[in-house]
């Protein structure tokens, strides 16, 4: 069984248990529970931990575990009513909501219920994550001289010319001095934004989007002016007719495997975005989101366009997260001239720094042997699951139209029939045991079809798909009829 299983099992069997004791009673010793419920030494202090945590048991260093004294009664809620007021105060000066729609971002965080397949996910399965890796990185970090100790505010030289490297190419079109070390993606694209627009300006998304990007773009005070994406990539005209129409200084973009799509922005395509936003005294923000989850059968991806870039138009988000671990948040952003100031204030007052130990773990991880292994069998797994999920999309469910299979990246992007509901079919495809998202929130204005956006990474492996496809099938007859 999973350790994560056995410890969330083992605790509910505690807790239900706990009636036995009265308030200050020892419980038995950990020895004695690993041999009752044949569970791990480790099992049972995390799942002690657990009931810790809750308030239910106290433990003792040396004397063992016992019952938790009775909690007092909660106290009374009050009335907050009064917030209501407060936060909408002078509302109407505002030229765009501040409130947050974070719906299409906790669609891909929430864990589903148990016993639903997720389709919906946004990271990659505990058994696509390099979990002894990362922790014996964590481990050798925890020991390195100074490594509990306040870091350099930009991050630490050498993570800094790792990510120099990777993002500039052997050529050494970027510095360690242009790289700045970010708390994960989210956060250095909120960071990106908050540099270079304004509240109430606008600024050009691609249509379809990132959900996330909306909601910081909208958290900001700013208004997403959609322009259309196809399957290769931007197109560069509506990209120039965008930027007249709207007077934006800002265009973000996923130009390598983006999400929702897929799409890879064509070579002719590249040099003719930076000009557009040069001609437009625009910045591009370029999210590298997913450059380590290229597919096996890929063959080597475009560079970064700020590798192209020499006039510091493009300022570049790269990370570490979606090759490693939701909890792995380490990221960079690259960006030349003044702008490379702006954005480091920001990240310092927003955060000060990205804790020593997070990057000393992740300089340890990525120069050792097991960091290029873990790329290769993401990259063939990947691989398998993208064609498994193909295959009996195309087979069983024919209606939903594939335009587009990505060669890298973790998710599909097929097309509904025409007038099918995603609200009907989203809560259909629950009742059938799998959980996908919708393509609504991914487009800031209306879009064109329904959509729905189906992850194979999520998932525990190629069987757990195919049984995935197999519920969406019964759902899609639901509704589709």
């Amino acid at each position: 069984m999973h350790e994560r299983n056995s410890v969330g099992e083992l605790a509910q069997r505690l807790r239900q248990e706990l009636d036995r004791y009265s308030p200050g009673g020892k419980l038995p010793s950990s020895r004695a529970l690993v041999e009752r419920y044949r569970v791990s030494p480790v099992t049972v202090s995390r799942a002690l931990a657990r009931l810790a945590a809750e308030g239910l048991v106290v433990t003792r260093p040396g004397a063992g575990a016992f019952r938790a004294a009775r909690p007092a009664a909660p106290a009374a809620v009050g009335d907050t009513s009064w917030q209501a007021v407060a936060l909408s105060a002078d509302g109407a000066a505002d030229l765009v909501p501040r409130t947050v729609d974070a719906s299409g971002v906790t669609a891909t965080l929430a864990v589903p219920p148990p016993g639903v397949i997720e389709f919906s996910g946004g990271y990659p399965h505990p058994s696509l994550q390099p979990e002894r890796a990362m922790a014996a990185a964590l481990a050798r970090a925890g020991r390195r001289p100074g490594a509990w100790g306040r870091p350099p505010l930009e991050g630490l030289p050498e993570l800094r010319e790792w990510f120099a490297r990777s993002i500039g190419g052997p050529g050494g079109t970027v510095t360690a001095a242009e790289i700045l070390i970010a708390a994960g993606g989210q956060s250095a694209l909120t960071t990106a934004l908050r540099a270079l627009a304004p509240p109430g300006a606008p600024v050009l998304v691609e249509s379809p989007t990132y959900p996330g990007m909306l909601a910081i773009a909208r958290s900001a005070g700013l208004r997403p002016v959609p322009v259309p994406v196809d399957a290769d990539g931007v197109r560069p005209e509506l990209l120039a007719d965008a930027f007249r129409a709207s007077g934006a200084r800002v265009f973000v973009c996923q130009p390598l495997f983006q999400n929702p799509t897929g799409a890879v922005l064509a070579r002719d395509r590249r040099a003719a975005v930076l000009r557009t936003a040069r001609a437009a005294g625009a910045f591009v923000v370029e999210d590298d989101f997913v450059r380590h989850l290229v597919h096996e059968d890929a063959g080597p991806p475009p560079p970064p366009l700020a590798a192209d870039d020499t006039d510091g138009v493009v300022v570049h988000v790269a990370s570490l997260t979606k090759a490693t671990s939701p909890s792995f948040r380490v990221s960079a952003l690259a960006a030349r001239g003044p702008v490379l100031e702006r954005l480091r204030a920001i990240q310092v007052v927003d955060a000060f720094f990205v804790p020593r130990p997070l990057q000393e773990a992740a300089l340890e991880l990525v120069g050792s042997p097991a960091w290029p292994r873990h790329l290769r069998a993401l990259s063939a797994e990947l691989r398998v699951r993208r064609d498994t999920m193909v295959s009996a999309l195309r087979l069983h469910l024919p209606e939903l139209a594939l335009d587009h299979v990505p060669s890298g990246g973790y998710h599909l992007w097929p097309r509904l029939p025409d007038g099918a509901d995603e609200t009907a079919l989203t809560a259909a495809a629950l009742r059938a045991g799998v959980a996908f998202t919708p393509g609504r929130p991914y487009f800031c204005a209306e879009p064109p079809a329904g959509h729905a956006r189906l992850s194979f990474a999520a998932v525990g492996g190629s069987a757990e798909i195919a049984e995935g496809v197999r519920r969406l099938r019964s759902a899609c007859s639901e509704v589709l009829g």
